[in-house]
């Protein structure tokens, strides 16, 4: 099983940034089962290790230690 991740960069409301890392696990099933490789759902989560929502859109909930869920959007056109 191979992990692909990519990074994303996102902003809130007040100018902060946060580096959103999206892990895809893959396995590969192999030539027998002639299905080639299959992929999980991501997993979200900051570069800190902090939990991330996708919404859609462009748009994370992030949960940063000590507030609440924030808002934080991306111009990044390949998100998932």
């Amino acid at each position: 099983m191979s992990e692909h991740e990519h990074t994303v960069m996102a902003f809130d409301d007040q100018g902060r940034e946060v580096m959103i890392d999206i892990l895809v696990s893959v396995k590969e099933l192999g030539e027998l089962a002639r299905s080639g490789p299959v992929s999980g759902e991501p997993a979200l989560r900051t570069r800190e290790g902090h939990p991330v929502s996708y919404l859609g859109g462009g748009e994370f909930s992030v949960t940063l230690p000590g507030e609440e869920a924030t808002l934080f959007r991306t111009d990044d056109l390949d998100v998932l």
